[in-house]
């Protein structure tokens, strides 16, 4: 009987601890999107006035923040394309050759992971002035690619530690040739590497503030804009869009996990 309420109490306090972190984690969350049907128009909206759907009406006629968050997708997936081929590729040279310094690239590929994100900041900021490179959508890409193609190399490298080079050597065999090879046997057993490393380097570029502050010049991003509203007060139709995002990010999830984007639902 003693251990059957000890072992009652211990998952009680189990519940109730998960359930105060999750609580933590997701009630600015709810914030947000019950605030996205807030009626009230008196700022700053912590008072519940009641349910409407205005500001996600709203929010169409608001072209600085559409426009924003349009520059944001831009450069979140040109930025993604290129991590994600550079650090493909850069995964692959690592691993499959040995040359002289290959253990100072890897190391230096933990700088802009470690170091703080006002440094690279600055130091991207200063050589973009030193070579001249007016600062706006090009100079956001360069940097959104700066920082995200070691995500990519350390995913897909990841992925690597368990590869049976066998089977390209089998292809070889059969007589076909490197390009081939790479395109038909290695890039599928590395896509799930390459798929995560995509996925992060996404999301980083959705998320950065601190370095896109620096190198943005008028170009404004979704996130500075958010930045800047925030000095009057967050509009509720920034609530609105960001609980579209939200949606949208969750649906994103889902037809991962179900296996609807990966095809793993093909039948053969």
């Amino acid at each position: 009987m003693r251990k059957a309420r000890k072992e009652k109490r211990k998952i009680s306090l189990s519940v109730a601890f998960c359930s105060m972190v999750y609580l933590f984690l997701f009630l600015p969350i709810f914030v947000v999107v019950a605030n996205s049907f807030n009626a009230t128009t008196t700022k700053p909206y912590l008072s519940w006035k009641g349910f409407s759907f205005d500001w996600y009406i709203k929010l169409w006629s608001n072209s600085s923040l559409l426009e924003s968050f349009g520059n944001t997708i831009i450069i979140a997936v040109v930025s993604t394309i290129l991590s994600t081929v550079i650090g493909t590729l850069g995964a692959v040279g690592i691993y499959r050759y040995k040359f002289k310094g290959k253990g100072i690239i890897n190391a230096f590929l933990y700088i802009p992971v470690v170091i703080p994100e006002i440094v690279i900041g600055i130091a991207l900021l200063t050589i973009f002035t030193n070579v001249n490179i007016p600062r706006g959508m090009v100079t956001l890409i360069l940097s959104h690619v700066s920082f995200s193609v070691p995500y990519v190399i350390f995913n897909v490298r990841a992925r690597l530690s368990g590869y049976d080079k066998s089977i390209e050597e089998a292809s070889m065999d059969l007589g076909a040739n490197r390009v081939v090879t790479f395109f038909e046997i290695t890039l599928p057993v590395l896509a799930p590497g390459i798929a995560g490393g995509a996925l992060l380097a996404f999301t980083l570029s959705i998320d950065d503030v601190i370095i896109s502050y620096f190198v943005n010049g008028q170009t404004k991003t979704y996130p500075l804009k958010v930045m800047e509203s925030i000095k009057s007060g967050v509009s509720p139709d920034v609530n609105a869009l960001s609980t579209l995002v939200l949606i949208g990010t969750i649906g994103l999830v889902y037809l991962t996990q179900s296996g609807v984007l990966s095809g793993k639902h093909k039948k053969i």
